[in-house]
Parts: structure tokens; sequence; C-alpha cells
């Protein structure tokens, strides 16, 4: 898989044409609008910069040689791997598949969904190619965090598993895991109603967001609290793996809180918004 694309270029895309491209690969980054483009290119810039300055990279413009970003979605017609890092909307993300099954030439060629909720099988059905189709999850942000959850479909390959597997890890050094094709796979079945009990406390006065989060920081050594995880994820994000699990497992800790679907109403999604639970400058 010598040529990868990437559809979409917002936090989760950029962060994964970077991975790609520090690996010495070819990445091909495709957006709606050229001022979309033009923000994710300066976003994938911003983050090489700050790792060259940190001395964790020798050349951020070696790296960013290797990315081309454009808006034409033909520019995926000749790629062996295309990973969808789009909206986590299943009907976006099905056209999507849609398209970029009608214009890959090659039909080994592998198309993966970076979602973290979304049952692949529904994207793997609205191909020609579903035994090529296959979950490829990276957690934010993925330049730093090793995992990637691999979720193959029922009708998924073993080859095409196997393929994606040794490129994750030989390729990019990330450390994969295998799921099932279960909404939430497995981290997010397992931290989505952590968070979701935060909300819960912060929504019934149990505590302030402030305490909530630090006594998780101090008291149980987590690295932030889960309600500054959840700006940091997105409440838009969040609310709509909540709404995937409530709608595969209808079990009453997967159901988004009130609290949370109001904020999202607001627009107030977390650190991209520049307030959530918490506010951010």
């Amino acid at each position: 898989m010598d040529k990868v694309g990437v559809v979409g270029c917002g936090l989760m895309g950029a962060g994964i044409a970077e991975v790609v491209a520090r690996s010495g690969t070819e990445v091909v980054v495709v957006e709606t609008t050229s001022s979309a483009a033009s923000e994710g290119r300066a976003r994938l810039a911003a983050s090489l910069h700050r790792a060259e300055a940190r001395g964790k990279l020798a050349s951020a413009e070696a790296v960013l040689a290797r990315v081309r970003v454009v808006t034409d979605l033909e520019a995926m017609r000749d790629r062996d791997l295309v990973i969808e890092a789009i909206v986590e909307d299943e009907s976006a993300k099905i056209a999507l598949f849609t398209r970029l099954d009608a214009i890959i030439d090659s039909p080994g060629a592998i198309i993966a969904s970076n979602t973290s909720s979304i049952p692949v099988m529904k994207l793997a059905v609205a191909t020609g190619r579903p035994t090529h189709v296959v979950g490829v999850h990276f957690f934010n942000p993925v330049p730093v965090l090793p995992l990637v959850e691999i979720v193959p479909s029922l009708l998924t390959s073993s080859d095409t598993t196997e393929r994606v597997q040794s490129f994750v890890a030989a390729k990019l050094g990330k450390q994969p895991i295998l799921c099932q094709d279960r909404a939430g796979f497995v981290v997010n079945a397992l931290l989505v109603p952590f968070v979701l009990s935060a909300v819960r406390m912060l929504e019934s006065g149990f505590a302030t967001a402030e305490d909530i989060d630090q006594g998780l920081v101090l008291g149980a050594a987590h690295p932030q609290g889960p309600l500054a995880l959840a700006d940091l994820i997105g409440l838009d994000t969040t609310k709509s793996i909540a709404e995937a699990l409530y709608e595969e497992f209808k079990e009453p800790m997967y159901a988004p809180p009130p609290l949370l679907a109001r904020m999202v109403d607001a627009g107030l999604l977390g650190r991209k918004s520049g307030r959530g639970f918490h506010t951010y400058r």
C-alpha cells in the first residue's frame, strides 16, 4: 500500500495524513472546499512544525512534501488504501463509500473508515467490494496516541484484515488491536458510559465540572478528567457515539444525557468551539 488517500482533513484526517506522511508514504487528502483544504493543510503544517520544534521530527517541510491536499474525490482513483475521516454521520459515510467504490480503479484497493461507532457492515454493503472494507479507528491526537482499532465486518476478508494490521504496525508504527464489529468497538464501548456518567453527575448538581475532573486526575491518576476528555473529543462526536451505542445495545447507560444534547444544540462543542464543559481561549 504505497499510495494512500485520506478523505477529510479535520482534526482526525489531518492527524492520519500526518502519521502516514511521517512513515515515508505519499498521501493525498481530499476536502470538500478550497477553504477547508487550506485550513486542513495549515493544521497539518502547524502540527509538524510543533513536532520539529520539540525535536521529534527532523524536517517538517520534508514530511509536508509528501502530502497533497485537494478538493476532487477523483484523486482517490489510483489509491491502494483510502481512509475515510469525515463527520460521524452514518448517511454521509454510506454515501461516500458508494462514491469511492465507483471511483477507485483497483479491485484490490482497501476502503477503511475511521468511524468510532458506526457498524462497518453498513459501510461495506454500500460498496461492491465488501471484502475490502474495514474499520481503522485512530485516536486523538493521532500523532501521539499509539492505539488503532482494526474492525473487520462479517464480510471483510482475512487478507484485508492482515494487510491493514501489517500496514498499521509495520509501516505506521502503531499498535493495532482487533475488535468485533459492534458499536463503540473496545475503547468507546467502555469509555463513553464513563464520560456520560460524569455528565449526569454534573447535570444533577452533584459536583462542579472542575471538581469532577480534578477528582479523576488527582484521585485516579487519569491524565485528564472525563468532562475535559469529552471537550477534546467534541461534544457532538461524543453524543453521536452515545446514540450509536444506545441504538445497538438499548442500555440506559449509553443514552445521551439531556445536558449533553442541549450543549450540542447550543454549539458548545468543546475545544473546537472554544467552550464546552470548560472554556478555552
